[in-house]
């Protein structure tokens, strides 16, 4: 059976005990990943594989032995409760064997849970699923999450119901983040509001939101500009919303790499910031184009040179202190000397 999405939606939260195999399939495998482990909690429980009652079978182990699948699902376990084997980065190649084990399965037997790519409308592994009346065949899409998706994660987490202005900012933020960030986010929350029962605010929702691309842009223009009176606030406010000194330093390179290039061009800064890849636009490219002229070839190296010690130093083996590092480098780099 095929589920649309409103109807997987309520599937993956509480499965149909009836249900003998089920198909999980999409190409973004965190998506996948995450609604493997969402669905795997709500029919086995949290202790599933602490208690033995959940296998793992990698997907190519089934073209050397394409009995191991029937074995596991046949076989009983030691602990009372609900039982799964889960095949994962299945293809039609280990079809066979799984369309197989499904056909034979009875009451009693280990559910089969599978996990497989993108699969195409002709995948003989997805028509199976979609074909046999006790399976369910899900496909998992790049569509940011609905209202309802995102109500059940905040209740997952022992979150209340937001307010409209509040779910706005977080149906945003499912927008623009990535899935497991997302899921991040919301245990942030859930950890920022423990023990408050005041409802989720639009100011609760900024304090625990990831910094976006936006925000480190600005930190690296202000760095480049040589504000570095306004850099501090800036980077501590990033800091807060859990910047990455890492990612922080990796784009810091990229910024003054491109700077550097614009400023050795000889046809100029504003030209070669307009061929640049990826391409820098509008207001951006002016800014940029200022920055290069102003620091100068010399500066931008001396520049690139602390950028690399400093990635040297978040990479090295002894323990150093992240943040503070970066946030040294960042007040050097705003106080490079200015052609």
């Amino acid at each position: 059976m095929k589920l649309v999405a409103r109807d997987a939606a309520r599937f993956l939260a509480r499965p149909d005990p009836a249900a003998a195999g089920i198909l999980l399939f999409g190409a973004d495998a965190m998506r996948v990943a995450l609604k493997r482990a969402a669905l795997v909690e709500a029919l086995l429980g949290p202790d599933a594989a602490a208690e033995m009652r959940l296998t793992r079978i990698p997907a190519a182990d089934l073209r050397r032995d394409p009995a191991a699948l029937a074995d596991a699902v046949k076989a009983t376990g030691f602990f009372a409760g609900p039982r799964a084997v889960l095949v994962e980065e299945a293809t039609d190649a280990a079809g066979p064997a799984i369309l197989a084990a499904l056909a034979d399965w009875r009451d009693g037997d280990a559910r089969i849970l599978v996990t497989a790519g993108g699969l195409g409308a002709g995948s003989s592994l997805r028509k199976g699923f979609e074909a046999a009346r006790t399976a369910v065949a899900i496909g998992i899409y790049d569509d940011p999450p609905g209202r309802d998706e995102i109500e059940a994660a905040l209740a997952a987490a022992g979150l209340a119901r937001p307010g409209r202005e509040a779910m706005g900012d977080i149906e945003a933020l499912a927008r623009a983040l990535d899935p497991g960030d997302f899921a991040r986010f919301v245990e942030k929350l859930a950890l920022y509001k423990l023990g408050d029962p005041a409802p989720l605010s639009t100011e609760d929702i900024a304090a625990c939101a990831p910094p976006t691309t936006e925000d480190m842009d600005e930190v690296l223009m202000l760095a480049a500009d040589g504000a570095a009176g306004r850099l501090a606030a800036a980077f501590a406010a990033l800091a807060a919303r859990g910047g990455s000194p890492t990612g922080l330093t990796i784009a810091a390179g990229r910024h003054f790499r491109t700077l550097y290039a614009a400023a050795c061009a000889p046809e100029g800064p504003d030209a070669a910031l307009a061929r640049a890849r990826p391409p820098v636009f509008g207001p951006k490219r002016a800014r940029m184009a200022a920055q290069a002229r102003a620091l100068g070839p010399a500066a931008l190296e001396q520049g690139l040179a602390q950028i690399m010690e400093t990635e040297l130093l978040l990479r090295s083996s002894r323990p150093v202190p992240g943040q503070a590092l970066v946030e040294r480098l960042f007040v050097r780099l705003a106080t490079l000397k200015r052609g």
